[in-house]
């Protein structure tokens, strides 16, 4: 699909991976639109030259609520990136205390939920699109993560949320293949973000150290580049890439 004039969405826009492909998208000719929870924020990370909407992926009536909106402004939707997670460390089991219900609830509320809710609301809009030459009427694209295979000490919650994003990519794009959408997750290692600058440091070197080369974090730029590209390939469906410089 060629970005020029295109609409597309991108969530958990404020910052991080999802800051990053806004730019990339917007650069590319896109009209973006992004979502995240705080508008002050995404208003003073986005700029005056792109949109930004207040949208809770964990709430549904929230999701619909910010697609509707792109919608109405712009008539159409043809890409949604999936960028809005959290962590949510704690120990299954530590000094006596259980992992409390309550956050393994809301990690899988705003990673798996989340992803879920925009997606399908976002597929529903993307399947009135008069389809291209191609018979393409959108693009879905989900973050998954390494962890979903290599979680870390403390991340059971975070780890079966995107492994529940890999889990799901390839039924949904069978679901949408009749519309002419395709669905892809990237899973991402170890990035430079605010989510990665709260792990302890001897965690994060400890991975870094796995990497093969270059033996470094990889660049929100780097992830958005890769965002960009499957965009753009339409051979590309159905699948998880990962981009963690070989960490294992």
């Amino acid at each position: 699909m060629n970005l020029q004039d295109k609409v597309a969405i991108v969530t958990g826009a404020a910052s991080g991976l999802g800051l990053a492909t806004c730019k990339a998208l917007a650069a590319a000719g896109a009209k973006v639109v992004g979502f995240d929870l705080d508008q002050a924020r995404l208003d003073e990370a986005l700029g005056p030259n792109l949109q930004g909407i207040a949208v809770d992926v964990s709430n549904e009536a929230s999701v619909k609520a910010g697609v509707d909106r792109v919608v109405q402004a712009h008539g159409r939707l043809h890409v949604a990136v999936n960028c809005a997670g959290i962590l949510g460390p704690s120990k299954t089991l530590s000094k006596g205390e259980l992992f409390p219900t309550e956050l393994w609830n809301r990690v899988l509320g705003v990673n798996l939920t989340g992803t879920f809710n925009v997606l399908r609301h976002a597929a529903l809009a993307m399947s009135a699109n008069e389809p291209e030459e191609t018979g393409e009427r959108g693009v879905i694209i989900n973050t998954a993560s390494g962890a979903a295979k290599q979680g870390q000490m403390g991340q059971a919650a975070y780890s079966a949320s995107k492994a529940g994003v890999v889990g799901m990519t390839l039924p949904i794009a069978r679901d949408l293949a009749e519309y002419g959408i395709r669905v892809v997750s990237i899973a991402p290692g170890l990035f430079e973000s605010g989510m990665s600058s709260g792990m302890p440091p001897k965690v994060s070197e400890a991975i870094v150290n796995m990497m093969l080369f270059p033996r470094r974090m990889g660049k929100a730029p780097e992830f958005a580049a890769m965002v960009q590209h499957v965009i753009e390939n339409a051979y590309l469906n159905a699948m998880t890439l990962d981009i963690d410089c070989g960490t294992r």
